[in-house]
């Protein structure tokens, strides 16, 4: 290991430790910070480029005002028919919904606030005025025993902390 790759990853560690950043443990919660971000979209065929726009800016979001970290931020943007979504039982142009999924305990009342906020002027932006009134921001907070990646629950990394430097 070179001594440039050897300081990034003592300084990688330093971070961990020290400013509780993911994906390491949440210092108010103990728990891994991670996101899963699901976008449907209805009525509305988007780009690749708009759909790109769009989780582009749910990422920057989640990382920004949830303080998730970018490289563990998933986002499906999913399209469906304009017939297969209702509002009051009545069709609708177009519509969108956004759902997010985070370890429990990891954010507080206010960003979660921020963030519905803004999701919701982001699916404006992007789908346009006939959106309906009923269009929702969904943060769902999950026991960090029922879920993670890459094989390990966020419980188990809340107990086993930041990984340690060997050689």
């Amino acid at each position: 290991m070179s001594f440039a790759k050897l300081f990034v990853h003592i300084f990688e560690i330093f971070e961990i430790i020290m400013v509780g950043d993911t994906p390491t443990v949440n210092q108010q919660s103990g728990s891994v910070k991670m996101p899963f971000v699901h976008i449907k979209i209805a009525g509305m065929a988007l780009t690749p480029e708009q759909v790109r726009h769009v989780q582009d800016e749910a990422t920057r979001l989640m990382a920004t005002v949830m303080r998730k970290k970018r490289e563990l931020t998933a986002v499906l943007v999913e399209q469906v028919p304009a017939d297969a979504w209702t509002v009051g039982a009545e069709p609708v142009r177009v519509a969108g919904h956004l759902d997010v999924k985070v370890t429990e305990g990891t954010n507080t009342a206010e960003e979660k606030s921020r963030f519905i906020a803004a999701a919701a002027k982001l699916l404006k932006d992007v789908l346009g005025s006939d959106l309906p009134v009923a269009t929702y921001v969904v943060v769902h907070e999950l026991a960090a025993d029922s879920w993670g990646y890459d094989g390990l629950s966020q419980e188990h990394r809340r107990k086993t902390g930041p990984a340690v430097l060997t050689f």
